[in-house]
């Protein structure tokens, strides 16, 4: 074989092959194989039904967070409770329900990132405050009460959950999911509620920058 058709051939096979791998990297060429940190922030709202002892209960949650690779979030979550437990003090003669506001560490892997609907397994560790208040709120001569220390017992939490994220755009995201929560034991008159253990289930959104890192070392060739 001819110098020329040797090098015609060996032309034609690279121009092959670059077109081929133009394909694969959608019109961009790639400088360096290192693949980058991308960053999200955002912050969360979300709100919850569920169970303490079989009594309706109320949740709802504000968390900020910091998001590595679309893949994992660390941040802080905090959360009001309201449960409507009807029972009975007799010392002070009225029926009441438990409110809660803890918070603390958040974190949660997440699989799938890359798909519409992602999967994720959120953890919430930290304490709080849980009290008792009275249920009448419809009475018109209902005055708002002030919890004093000895009204507040501290309680220690940890919630797992499971939930599924969908990817509406880039600056958000809608969640709903499930959790349980554990607690420490608590001591406040009337004793009925030795705990706040219990299922939750809702729904929330997410608001900020999901994926604020960009690849340095692609540069389009158009």
């Amino acid at each position: 074989m001819k110098p020329l058709q040797i090098t015609l051939l060996l032309y034609f096979f690279l121009s092959a092959f670059y077109s081929h791998a133009q394909e694969e990297t959608g019109d961009y060429l790639e400088f360096n194989d290192r693949k980058n940190v991308v960053h999200g922030v955002y912050l969360g709202l979300s709100t919850r039904l569920g169970e303490i002892d079989g009594n309706n209960t109320y949740v709802g949650e504000l968390k900020v967070a910091y998001v590595a690779n679309q893949q994992f979030e660390v941040g802080f979550a905090g959360n009001f409770l309201y449960s409507e437990q009807d029972i009975y003090n007799d010392q002070r003669g009225r029926f009441e329900d438990i409110i809660v506001a803890y918070g603390g560490l958040h974190l949660e892997p997440i699989f799938f990132s890359k798909k519409l609907v992602n999967l994720s397994f959120p953890l919430l560790i930290g304490a709080g405050g849980v009290g008792y208040v009275e249920n009448n709120f419809r009475d018109p001569d209902y005055i708002e009460e002030d919890l004093t220390g000895d009204d507040i017992n501290a309680v220690f939490v940890a919630e797992p959950g499971v939930s599924a994220l969908f990817n509406i755009s880039r600056y958000l995201q809608l969640e709903a999911g499930v959790k349980y929560r554990f607690s420490s034991r608590i001591n406040l008159p009337p004793t009925r509620t030795v705990n706040i253990n219990g299922f939750s289930a809702g729904i929330g959104i997410k608001v900020g920058v999901f994926n604020m890192g960009r690849n340095r070392y692609k540069k389009s060739i158009q």
